[in-house]
């Protein structure tokens, strides 16, 4: 429990950085798809290395190996990650198509975004019906909130773990949630004609990551911490494998089709192998 706040602080700044991203739809008069395609591939990159060499195979494998046996311990380990790539997909399939930040959106829909004047009425109606995002607002905050507590369990326990490994994780997710929280401004803008409640919107739905993140470990703290007030290794073992799989999934759903989306040439696979490298290299430096 030392690293409490550690990880509480890694967690919502991860979480705010949809907020960036909402601000950056809106101030910048062009996307660069480049860097965002760069920095999409770097996350991935980082994500995937963390999760396989050192959440999965080490953090995980060897508390449940410990626990259970050899055997068993694997068995539980595999179980265990596909069961939070499970999680996620599932949460991801309730979130109807445009309403889901990670898919890619067009220029056209950035064009009245950008516009320095007033966005006529017309405008918004024409984007409406094309979009049919009548039903858009309260709801689709909701359903990015509800998507968006994996993650930060995701990030809080890797850091409450682990610090090291925490900081890389948390500035891994905040990369990814700047161009979500682009995604989430366009349909609530459009839905709504209002850039402040768009941004509104935004901010909230990245602070769901800190919000879910202290709720699951609350629950998970009163109901398993038993009377030491400490998780017992093998209940963390399987956690660590969920987390695992949601953060595969999370690379392999989200943050390389994103990538590939943008990129021009190879910018998706370099970013992707210097993410995969600045992970290692820290993880050998930290040893």
């Amino acid at each position: 429990m030392e690293n409490l706040w550690v990880a509480i602080g890694l967690t919502l700044f991860a979480g705010m950085a949809t907020g960036i991203g909402s601000i950056l739809a809106f101030m910048t008069s062009r996307t660069n798809y480049r860097a965002l395609s760069v920095g999409t591939g770097f996350s991935a990159g980082v994500m995937l290395y963390v999760s396989f060499v050192e959440i999965f195979s080490e953090k995980g494998a060897t508390a449940l190996v410990d626990y259970y046996g050899y055997t068993q311990g694997h068995w539980i380990n595999v179980i265990s990650f596909f069961s939070g790539i499970a999680i996620i997909g599932a949460i991801d399939a309730m979130i109807p198509k445009f309403e889901n930040p990670h898919e890619v959106h067009k220029e056209k829909e950035f064009e009245l975004l950008h516009s320095k004047g007033e966005i006529s009425e017309e405008d918004i109606e024409d984007f409406k019906r094309s979009k049919k995002l009548m039903r858009m607002g309260l709801f689709t905050a909701l359903a990015i909130a509800i998507h968006n507590f994996p993650e930060g369990l995701a990030t809080f326990l890797s850091a409450l773990e682990d610090p090291k490994i925490g900081i890389p994780i948390a500035i891994a997710i905040a990369l990814h949630n700047i161009p979500e929280g682009v995604s989430v401004s366009i349909p609530i803008f459009y839905a709504t004609g209002n850039r402040k409640k768009a941004f509104i919107y935004s901010f909230l739905s990245g602070l769901a990551e800190p919000v879910g993140a202290l709720i699951g470990f609350g629950v998970l703290y009163y109901f398993m911490g038993g009377e030491s007030g400490v998780i017992p290794s093998n209940i963390m073992g399987i956690l660590f494998s969920i987390v695992a799989g949601i953060m595969v999934y999370i690379s392999l759903d989200e943050l390389l089709p994103t990538s590939r989306a943008y990129c021009k040439g190879h910018d998706s696979i370099i970013g992707l192998i210097l993410g995969m490298l600045i992970m290692a290299l820290s993880l050998l430096l930290f040893k």
